[in-house]
């Protein structure tokens, strides 16, 4: 963070000191893990469910913390506000109005936004240094922690923005300004909270009406929920997708043997060639988002290529592929799950078997209401009409998967229904051999991570004590 007094973090947040002094400097991190709290380090107290950020006070300023963000006193020096979250906030936006010289890129949608991060930023830090969340830090608490590490050299940040519910993405956008505000994609994600696909649009909006007449506002042209939301701003309209009017578009496609994008990459100011290196034809569509944003900056069409292509899978558990000694194929894509993101994981994991044995674990979607049975079945069906040869359903919704499933005549495959993680670990177990391809995917509740870690270890690498 850039240096602040206590005394000035005081004013910005509207709180009042507690035994600090006035005139101590915040030059290190703000954190919210007493753990990570070092010298310099400002601490924020936050109450969850299940701990009180406030206990851990003095072991942060034991730490070397400078202070304590917080919303009570803690027998150590603190700022005393009336709400942690919203101080945050607070001096995030602080941070960003001493900062004129950098630019904002937010990005928003239903699937898509931390890989579309992950490539934008490692576009822009081509270009200049850069901030970035880690993972999806998109809240009301990951959003300022992710400003909040700006430096006076920061020149561009790179933000994600979730949201439960209307107004949510328009909050974070007060706290970071955009100047550039991309929008992926309106999707099923979140339906139960919303209600229906037109809210979750009009929440998405939002990040497109906080742009000025001078940002510039990146849609997906492929989406007529987003393509209409230029109707919402004065910015400067860019569009991307397949679409043969899109600004930045995506032709001559094609899929390697793993599940790569090849294309060539289309601008008004020329073409090249991108070979990605992330798995699934739905990453084409995140591609093209950052490129269209990089292109905005000034990065010429061949270095967005060339950036495109060299990037790396950066956030964990999002189509991640790890061959075992044995020749199984696990494709870990257990970050988070609903109906657009597993139906293109679907796609890509049996383009990987080549023909060969794909099998799929499928944990629960989360957050879509009325509609959960509905669309745990059409998951079941459309992993069936793939041919996949076996479906591995995991807890409360494994029965309208596999109803599903079984719904498609055709398929000749197994279903598996189980209860837990241990279940599944199980039932691959039992099945797998050199050759297989198998995803496994759930929302975030559904800890299906602990499956793929399991089913890697399973077998011992060559050379290892334990072959």
């Amino acid at each position: 963070m850039i240096p602040l007094s206590l005394a000035r973090i005081a004013e910005i947040t509207r709180g009042k000191l507690d035994g600090a002094s006035p005139e101590a400097v915040v030059d290190g991190p703000v954190v919210i893990d007493s753990r990570k709290a070092g010298p310099g380090a400002l601490f924020a107290a936050l109450r969850g469910e299940r701990l009180d950020g406030h206990d851990f006070a003095g072991e942060a300023v034991a730490a070397g913390a400078v202070a304590v963000l917080a919303e009570r006193e803690v027998g150590a020096a603190a700022v005393i506000v009336d709400d942690v979250p919203a101080a945050m906030g607070a001096l995030a936006r602080a941070v960003v109005d001493r900062l004129p010289q950098v630019t904002v890129a937010g990005l928003t949608g239903s699937a898509g936004k931390t890989s579309t991060k992950d490539l934008l930023a490692h576009l822009t830090s081509r270009l200049g240094p850069t901030i970035a969340p880690p993972g999806s830090f998109n809240n009301e608490i990951g959003h300022p922690l992710t400003v909040l590490r700006a430096t006076e050299d920061t020149r561009y940040l790179v933000l994600e923005m979730g949201a439960r519910g209307l107004g949510h993405i328009r909050h974070l956008a007060r706290i970071a300004p955009p100047d550039i505000g991309i929008v992926l994609n309106v999707g099923s994600a979140h339906i139960g909270e919303f209600g229906s696909r037109e809210v979750v649009a009009q929440a998405k909006g939002e990040l497109v009406e906080a742009l000025s007449a001078q940002g510039t506002a990146i849609l997906n042209a492929d989406d007529p929920l987003v393509r209409t939301m230029a109707a919402r701003t004065s910015a400067r309209i860019v569009t991307f997708g397949r679409a043969p009017d899109a600004t930045v578009r995506a032709v001559d496609e094609s899929l390697d043997e793993a599940g790569r994008s090849r294309f060539t990459l289309v601008t008004p100011e020329g073409s090249a060639a991108v070979r990605l290196r992330l798995h699934g034809a739905h990453a084409v569509a995140n591609a093209l988002a950052a490129a269209a944003a990089a292109r905005c900056l000034g990065m010429p069409v061949a270095d967005v290529a060339e950036g495109l292509s060299e990037a790396e899978p950066a956030s964990r558990w999002r189509m991640e592929v790890t061959e075992r000694p044995d020749g199984v194929t696990v494709v870990n894509d257990a970050y988070n799950a609903n109906p657009e993101s597993v139906r293109a994981a679907l796609d890509t994991v049996i383009h990987m078997a080549r023909g060969g044995r794909a099998y799929a674990v499928l944990g629960g979607m989360a957050e879509l209401g009325a509609s959960t049975v509905e669309e745990h079945e059409k998951i079941g069906a459309y992993a069936a009409r793939g041919g996949l040869a076996g479906l591995v359903a995991v807890g409360d919704t494994a029965e309208a998967v596999l109803k599903g499933a079984e719904q498609v005549g055709t398929w000749t495959g197994e279903g598996v229904q189980v209860e837990d993680v241990g279940a599944a670990v199980a039932a691959l177990g039992e099945r797998l051999r050199p050759g297989d391809v198998v995803l496994i995917k759930g929302s975030r509740v559904a800890g299906l991570e602990r499956v793929a870690e399991a089913v890697l270890a399973a077998v011992p690498v060559e050379g290892s004590d334990d072959a």
